[in-house]
């Protein structure tokens, strides 16, 4: 099973259309969805590989203008 993730997203005041636009045309991003409640995005992520996945947790989604707080769901199997 490939590394995959559910990001939740809190996102500044007027800035949830502009983070979702890049989350969904980010090519690891599976899927991206709106919330209403505590956070405004979720995001299911996948990788070829733990290394990308975790590059793009740490970094990545961290540098997109607007984007406040992240909470990670990491997927596993049993």
């Amino acid at each position: 099973m490939p590394p995959e993730a559910f990001v939740l997203f809190k996102t500044q005041t007027a800035h949830e259309v502009q983070v979702y636009i890049e989350l969904r045309d980010h090519p690891l991003v599976a899927e991206t969805h709106a919330l209403y409640g505590e956070f405004d995005l979720i995001a299911r992520v996948t990788s070829a590989s733990q290394k990308e996945l975790s590059k793009l947790l740490l970094t990545g989604f961290r540098q997109i203008e607007g984007v406040k707080e992240t909470q990670t769901l990491i997927v596993v199997d049993y």
